[in-house]
């Protein structure tokens, strides 16, 4: 096995044992062991556990903001922007519910180390930050603290997925799909 197909078998199981054991449940020797790898690979690549999940919540972060914006080019008008990387958003948790998982049970965790947290937001997922400040200078937004917006753009977009990915058939539903985005959007609006 090569050294990047060790590292991201490692990534691939530490994931699954996370999701299915939990972070504190989960040993660095089982994720090596199911990895297929020895203990010292694990640590070559990871120095701990916690840099470890760090990484991992970064990585899928960052797949999240790539598919967004892959899938969500900006037209300028702000509602309609909001609306695409909403249903894109949502679509990727849907298409990746072991990820999505992941982001439910560690999203709000002491786990994840609030700077870690705020690398996500602020960096990764900057562009949702800008779309508010752009809101809230046309007047279209509330203008509220940013960083609360997007706790509770965060929140919104935890509580619609889990319900999408509870009820899957919904998700096709374009009654369920418009509902889903007005209640965000009315949440930000001014």
């Amino acid at each position: 096995m090569r050294r990047t197909d060790k590292k991201q078998a490692i990534l691939d199981t530490a994931l699954a044992l996370f999701v299915s054991q939990g972070f504190y449940a989960t040993s660095t020797a089982s994720i090596a062991k199911q990895a297929g790898v020895a203990n010292g690979t694990l640590f070559h690549h990871f120095a701990s556990k916690d840099e470890l999940m760090n990484h991992l919540y970064l990585t899928i972060k960052q797949e999240l903001a790539n598919a967004i914006t892959t899938h969500a080019a900006p037209c300028g008008e702000l509602e309609l922007d909001a609306k695409n990387l909403w249903n894109a958003a949502i679509s990727w948790a849907i298409e990746n519910p072991l990820k999505q998982a992941f982001f439910q049970q560690y999203s709000m965790s002491p786990s994840i180390a609030a700077e870690i947290k705020q690398q996500a937001m602020n960096g990764i997922l900057g562009f949702m930050g800008e779309l508010i400040y752009r809101g809230q200078k046309l007047g279209l937004l509330a203008s509220y603290p940013l960083s609360l917006m997007l706790e509770g753009c965060h929140g919104q977009y935890l509580a619609a997925t889990r319900y999408f990915i509870d009820h899957p058939d919904k998700w096709r539903d374009e009654t369920h799909k418009q509902a889903s985005f007005s209640i965000f959007w009315n949440a930000m609006k001014a």
